[in-house]
């Protein structure tokens, strides 16, 4: 007979804890493939399709459109259909039905899941993201404990065999809140540390998530409440109600995905790193000149920000005490041997910094297709999380704002960014006489703690000297 599997929202990578439903891509009933994207996520570094390691009907989907649901958390559960027999296969019966693989997938969701699972295994895909599938599944993701809150109900069907008694189907959790000696609805350990770090009793908060589960946008809500918010209900609420004693006024908008990501990483920065700014005026008419030659013989386009890029690389070349990160906890500096450029981007659903890889290693062709391809990944919303860290430098046209200087926040964990302002003509003093000439304001933002100003400057130098005469990049061909 069919087993009835269960589908959770994976490891996507990169330390990421949780993900906000954007799109089902496939309703209840529907028949999926193995490896088929079933439903279309958010999370903190970017919009990804979820494929499900499953093939069959889909029976239940978790979560609604826009619901913020945490790593190990169900999305859907898949019928599967009788297993073939697997005979020479290598793996014994009597391990498929070990009731100990069944306790390692965490959960407690249905009775029987190591012997469906292992029974299923050539349903299973390849390891499409962190954490599940490959082959045979002979390695399993470490166990997540649910609470005892999300025990399993009786099913209101009759129980007819085991599976059909512990479906995942009938896995729930109380929508009210839990009293004060009970079990607390919170899957993720990122929840009970911030619950931990701000002194909040989770058992006074309701969740908001699927069937009471508590997110972490509960808690940062807790925390942001006013503090005399007479009741627990009050201190959870995002929006205070109208006309409510002492409750702040206007539109509350939550920091969560690529926003709250940013809030998380600028704040960081701002805590742990201290950095200087310094600046300097270029002249860049001989650069524009020589960007204008290069695309007069042909061939793609090239971008300023392409050839500010390779300059980048090679002024990390000369200076490499800025191509760095600091271990703390170790009391070292990191200098790093290859240079990964972000390099910052503006879209509809916020501020990414997508990596160039290896850019030392490329041409200023090589970089500008390489920069056309992830700020078009970005405007999309399909760049992958590999795609948006690593990087060891940042680069940040700000000029395309419309705006001169800025003292931008370095990107943790990385030592510097350099900022670039608008390019526009300026009075100058050109060969002893004042002249009409393209200017731009460089800037260049550092951690002090890997070098002294002194590094800064020249390497600022250099640059504003690549800048003014673009030859000088030829010793670095």
């Amino acid at each position: 007979m069919p087993k009835v599997l269960e589908f959770k929202l994976p490891d996507l990578g990169e330390g990421l804890t949780e993900a906000e439903i954007v799109r089902w891509l496939v309703a209840v009933g529907d028949v999926v493939a193995v490896d088929q994207p079933v439903v279309e996520v958010e999370t903190a570094k970017a919009m990804v399709e979820v494929p499900c390691p499953y093939g069959g009907v889909v029976t239940a989907r978790f979560g609604e459109e826009g619901t913020e649901l945490p790593v190990g958390a169900p999305l859907l559960t898949v019928a599967v259909g009788a297993p073939q027999e697997r005979e020479g296969a290598g793996v014994s019966k009597d391990t498929g039905s070990s009731g100990d693989a069944g306790s390692s997938r965490g959960g407690g969701s249905f009775k029987g899941a190591g012997s469906a699972e292992d029974a299923a295994a050539s349903e299973h895909s390849g390891n499409v993201l962190v954490g599940y599938g490959t082959g045979t599944a002979t390695t399993r993701r470490r166990a997540r404990v649910r609470p005892a809150a999300l025990a399993p109900v009786a099913s209101p069907a009759p129980v007819a065999s085991p599976a059909s008694a512990a479906s995942p189907a009938t896995v729930a959790v109380a929508a009210a809140p839990a009293p004060a000696t009970g079990p607390v609805p919170v899957i993720s350990p990122l929840v009970r540390r911030l619950a931990r770090e701000h002194g909040l009793d989770l058992r006074e908060l309701r969740g908001t998530g699927p069937e009471g589960l508590i997110l972490r946008v509960d808690v940062e809500s807790a925390v942001r409440a006013p503090a005399e918010a007479p009741t627990p209900a009050a201190r959870v609420a995002r929006t205070p109600a109208a006309g409510t004693s002492g409750a702040r006024a206007g539109e509350r908008i939550a920091l969560k995905g690529i926003r709250g990501a940013v809030a998380d990483k600028l704040s960081r920065s701002r805590t742990e790193i201290p950095d200087a700014t310094c600046w300097v005026d270029a002249d860049a008419t001989e650069l524009m000149a020589a960007r204008a030659a290069m695309n007069a013989v042909g061939g793609p386009k090239v971008s300023v920000l392409a050839l500010l890029a390779r300059i980048c690389a090679a002024a990390l070349a000369r200076f490499p005490e800025l191509n760095a990160t600091v271990d703390m906890a170790a009391r070292e500096i990191v200098r790093l041997p290859e240079v990964h450029l972000g390099f910052a981007a503006q879209t509809e659903r916020g501020l990414v910094v997508p990596v160039v890889r290896d850019a030392h290693g490329r041409n200023v062709d090589s970089l500008g297709a390489e920069l056309a391809r992830l700020t078009e990944a970005a405007r999309t919303g399909t760049l992958t999380p590999a795609e948006l860290t690593g990087g060891t430098f940042t680069l940040n046209n700000y000029g395309v704002f419309g705006v001169d200087g800025s003292t931008p926040i370095i990107n943790h964990p990385e030592a510097a960014m350099l900022g670039v302002g608008r390019i526009i003509p300026k009075p100058w003093v050109y060969e002893g006489e004042l002249a009409v000439r393209q200017v731009v304001q460089l800037s260049l933002t550092f951690d002090h703690r890997v070098c002294d100003g002194g590094t800064a400057g020249g390497f600022l130098r250099y640059v504003a000297d690549c800048v003014e005469h673009p030859a000088v990049l030829l010793r670095t061909l």
